[in-house]
């Protein structure tokens, strides 16, 4: 792959990343329950979420989903349920205020799991990598080409969530989060709920 059509793959995959949505959230959630290692976890788990996915474009099959609307409408109500979940379970932990062992405290374990399945339960991800990462899928491309597009989505969105849990995690700023701890988990909450409600509403809307 030439390098001025690799560093448009990279300028892509850095749009989708940064967007904000339940991604964020997420991360947010886990580093302010757990620390730095918790948000880095949730992170690195939500990229390879996004490795799979755009594994699945490379090879053709995400289209194939699209193109089933009982498997993409079981992916798209699977992923709205799980982050109303996240959501309820956010609001929940809102009411013990600041952060408390027991309270809104997290694992590394949990972080994972939640990476992992905020990834694969969001359908957009999938109309995003067609829209956009399918064009740099081209005829005939090696195994060494589709690999380089995989690693690239997987590194760039991972790079981009430990950055983000680095950033909430340092020193001066964790502090400053878990004393606004039950504002922000209702805030996050509430954002959660609101997208899981987006995602089941989307395919209603013209």
């Amino acid at each position: 792959m030439p390098l001025s059509l690799w560093l448009s793959l990279v300028a892509v995959c850095a749009m989708g990343a940064m967007s904000p949505g339940p991604s964020l959230a997420m991360v947010l959630r886990h580093t302010l329950g757990g620390g730095r290692a918790p948000g880095m976890v949730a992170g690195l788990s939500h990229a390879l979420g996004v490795g799979f996915y755009a594994l699945l474009t490379v090879w053709g099959l995400g289209a194939l989903i699209v193109r089933q609307p009982l498997l993409y409408q079981a992916v798209t109500w699977c992923g709205a349920a799980y982050l109303a979940w996240l959501g309820v379970r956010a609001l929940r932990a809102g009411r013990g205020g600041a952060l408390q062992a027991g309270g809104t405290s997290t694992t590394r374990r949990q972080a994972a799991r939640d990476g992992m399945l905020v990834a694969l339960g969001n359908p957009k991800l999938i109309l995003f990598f067609i829209a956009l990462l399918s064009q740099f899928v081209t005829p005939g491309m090696s195994l060494a080409g589709q690999a380089l597009i995989v690693l690239t989505a997987m590194v760039i969105d991972g790079a981009w969530y430990v950055l983000v849990a680095l950033g909430l995690s340092h020193s001066r700023v964790l502090p400053w989060l878990q004393a606004h701890a039950h504002w922000i988990n209702r805030a996050t909450g509430a954002l959660l709920l609101a997208l899981a409600v987006r995602v089941v509403a989307g395919p209603l809307v013209a």
